[in-house]
């Protein structure tokens, strides 16, 4: 009988987002490994089929086509993406988890998934010294298991590849905001490298910052400094030790930054992102990874004066 979730109860726990907390799904891979995803990324859980057709060209961890609500969405095998053996859904019973990431469904095939916990951010570490590229941190379980979480957003640039240029117009446009400061921060270094690349187009300068704790205390120290503060703060969500709100929230009780334009990035697209990071103190919302929109969403909040009541920007609203 196939297992169906939904974000439906998920959603209602929005009280996470103020919370710094994450509720994540573990399962498990073909190297019997714990691992994690955040919930609010989860469509639903089915079992798997034993079959693909497969898609010419493609590499050999996207194992082909599946049929879901009457559209075909990508079925991945994450452990053969991995470089690990597997999981052998032709032989066994495994499972579909269908994920959307950057307003496009994926479905995961892993061997089995788990159960539901919830853990602080500040529970979630970065693992220090670890340079695998498709682990961004390390959570534990209640029985003192290490849960993996993954950078999703990577492995899928690995397997589908990923495009950073923004058009000649929105390039044009940035010409009168060189001298603009942004501060860019996520923990993915993929998603860092895109969002890099999209302002290397536009012309801009930036600086980066791999976590919100660690930027949070870089611009404390600044602060301290007399430093000037950024013009532009762009930062992911989902991140060890303090997620996106969270830093958001703290970035607002310093006086330097209570007016600093701040947009939130992040692979969750959901619409209910974008009331979240209202509530948290954010200038606007923008869904990873469309490099045009993000640049549209950055020069509309650079050249645009807004009142205290005016929110979200809409991308060719003047």
């Amino acid at each position: 009988m196939a297992i169906t979730t939904s974000l439906d109860e998920a959603l209602k726990r929005t009280s996470l987002s103020r919370t710094n907390q994450m509720e994540m799904l573990t399962f498990r891979l073909s190297d019997g490994q714990l691992y994690g995803i955040n919930v609010f990324k989860i469509i639903e859980i089915l079992e798997s089929p034993n079959r693909f057709d497969r898609m010419p060209h493609a590499n050999q961890a996207v194992k082909g086509a599946v049929d879901f609500r009457g559209k075909p969405i990508v079925a991945i095998d994450l452990s053969e993406a991995l470089g690990m053996e597997p999981v052998p859904f032709d032989r066994q019973l495994a499972y579909l988890i269908i994920c959307e990431y950057s307003q496009q469904l994926n479905a995961f095939i892993v061997a089995s998934p788990e159960t539901l916990i919830t853990r602080g951010w500040d529970e979630i570490h970065k693992p220090d010294g670890v340079q695998a590229r498709s682990l961004v941190a390390i959570a534990y379980s209640d029985t003192k298991e290490t849960i993996l979480l993954l950078d999703i957003e990577g492995i899928l640039a690995d397997l589908m590849g990923y495009e950073a240029e923004v058009t000649d117009e929105l390039a044009n446009r940035s010409a009168a905001l060189k001298n603009r400061s942004i501060l860019l921060v996520d923990d993915s270094r993929t998603a860092l490298a895109m969002m890099q690349q999209t302002l290397n187009h536009l012309g801009m300068t930036y600086s980066s910052q791999s976590s919100a704790v660690q930027a949070l205390s870089w611009l404390e120290e600044r602060d301290k400094q007399g430093e000037p503060p950024f013009d532009l703060i762009i930062s992911d969500i989902e991140m060890p030790g303090m997620d996106g709100f969270t830093f958001t929230r703290n970035l607002r009780s310093m006086p330097s930054y209570e007016k600093t334009k701040i947009i939130l990035h992040s692979s969750m697209s959901n619409p209910t992102n974008r009331l979240k990071a209202e509530e948290a103190g954010a200038d606007d919302f923008v869904a990873k990874f469309a490099p045009n929109e993000l640049a549209e969403h950055i020069l509309n909040v650079l050249e645009l004066e807004l009142s205290d009541d005016d929110f979200f920007i809409t991308p060719g609203e003047t």
